[in-house]
């Protein structure tokens, strides 16, 4: 019998560290949201890429009216994305951690909207490019808390190159809003869509 305990010991010991495993990982999905979606990120990167090079020769209103078209092109992509996930996933998006996620997003939104008339209003066009970098970064990470480890780091490196736009040169505007919504969203939603499932 003695020399058999040795054989019995390790696998109940392994098998309490799967189950502390498994344990942490469903505390895990049901403390975060995990609906991000990578691969419409990158879909959003790449239309953001678009709208910058169309861009390059615009001013004033036009050029505004383009990037505006590029936010609700980039919102009806994402928030597709983002609902093919959780139901892939079975991840309720207006309760728990994606009701969080979502409540935590939409104030800086909300607050870069009403901004943007204000600055469009007193032609301030030079304003916009840091501030949306900005607000949206803000956004990100906010409700980052509430999604995987990465989210929150993306909306870091927005709010980074916002503060970098706001006072660079007016010819620059287009390669901040290209390197943030275009190659940032890249980026970060081919690292989520590798590491978290599509």
């Amino acid at each position: 019998m003695p020399a058999s305990e040795p054989l019995r010991e390790p696998a109940l010991h392994d098998r309490a560290l799967e189950n502390l495993r498994y344990i942490r990982a469903t505390m895990e999905r049901a403390g975060s949201f995990t609906a991000v979606p990578g691969w419409g990120t990158v879909a959003v990167g790449v239309t953001a890429l678009v709208a910058t090079a169309l861009s390059l020769r615009m001013r004033g209103a036009e050029w505004l009216a383009l990037w505006l078209g590029e936010a609700v092109l980039g919102t009806v992509i994402g928030g597709g994305a983002m609902v093919r996930k959780a139901r892939a996933a079975n991840d309720p998006l207006l309760s728990g951690p994606g009701r969080r996620f979502g409540l935590s997003f939409l104030p800086p939104i909300v607050v870069g909207g009403l901004l943007t008339i204000a600055v469009y209003a007193a032609a301030q066009f030079q304003l916009l490019p840091g501030m949306w970098l900005l607000l949206y970064g803000t956004g990100v990470a906010t409700a980052g808390a509430f999604s995987v480890r990465v989210v929150p780091l993306m909306g870091g490196c927005f709010m980074a190159l916002g503060a970098a736009a706001l006072f660079a040169p007016t010819g620059w505007w287009p390669w901040f809003l290209g390197a943030g919504f275009g190659g940032l969203h890249i980026v970060f939603g081919t690292i989520i869509a590798r590491r978290y499932g599509g």
